[in-house]
């Protein structure tokens, strides 16, 4: 595949010691060979584990690449993800999350879609996750289906390219699980092109996910609403 002239990298992190090294060094190995100009963007949430001094020795080491962010409090997933789609300075910007449930190796599968579509979103080809989180995601996919129009298969899969010219267009608000919804939803109202891709998804070895919560889950059903009556 012939390089991109930039890219931007950024992945949310909270109490990811087990995986965040090995995410970014993999990046380091991957980036050179896919574009010319590359970043990595590590957003740590609030962590009260290792992961921030993991990250801040590896912007040490790496300086020209590496641009931690830096949550002092816990500001919820989608806080992490528009900290991310903030700082990013090139001209794609991809994005996938600090547990290693996805395979970096699958990017140029996203970037050899760019010249298709605006936002190129992964799909899990077979979701590695338990049951209760795979009905919970059919039935949220549902819904978000009737009421937006999207005909995207699997909307919080987090392995997500999008174009500059997206992030210009469209502002995201929300501070939890349903910041996907929203890039997507607010997209498709702007007339952006998404297009699909299968990708890999893996089991999780190490951490706690937090996307289960009762809590989260709530909070994510009232925004949904909130953006449904924004956007009608």
């Amino acid at each position: 595949m012939e390089k991109i002239p930039s890219l931007s990298f950024f992945f949310p992190a909270f109490n990811e010691e087990a995986h965040v090294e090995s995410l970014v060094r993999k990046a380091q190995e991957l980036l050179p060979g896919l574009a010319h100009s590359w970043e990595i963007i590590p957003v740590n949430d609030g962590s009260t584990d290792r992961t921030g001094n993991i990250l801040t020795r590896l912007a040490i080491e790496d300086p020209g690449h590496i641009h931690p962010v830096h949550h002092e409090t816990n500001r919820g997933y989608g806080g992490a993800v528009i900290s991310g789609y903030e700082n990013a300075r090139y001209d794609l910007i991809f994005f996938t999350d600090g547990d290693r449930q996805f395979d970096l190796r699958e990017l140029p599968l996203l970037i050899e879609k760019a010249d298709q579509g605006d936002v190129i979103i992964g799909f899990r080809k077979n979701r590695r996750d338990p049951l209760g989180r795979r009905l919970n995601g059919f039935m949220w996919g549902t819904l978000v289906r009737i009421l937006f129009g999207l005909k995207a298969r699997d909307v919080n899969c987090a392995f997500k390219l999008m174009k500059r010219r997206v992030m210009e267009k469209v502002e995201l608000s929300s501070a939890g699980a349903m910041i996907s919804t929203e890039l997507l939803a607010k997209a498709h109202k702007e007339g952006f092109r998404i297009v699909e891709v299968g990708v890999t998804h893996y089991p999780r070895t190490a951490g706690k996910p937090t996307g289960a919560n009762g809590k989260v889950i709530v909070r994510a059903f009232k925004e949904l609403f909130k953006l449904y009556k924004e956007l009608s």
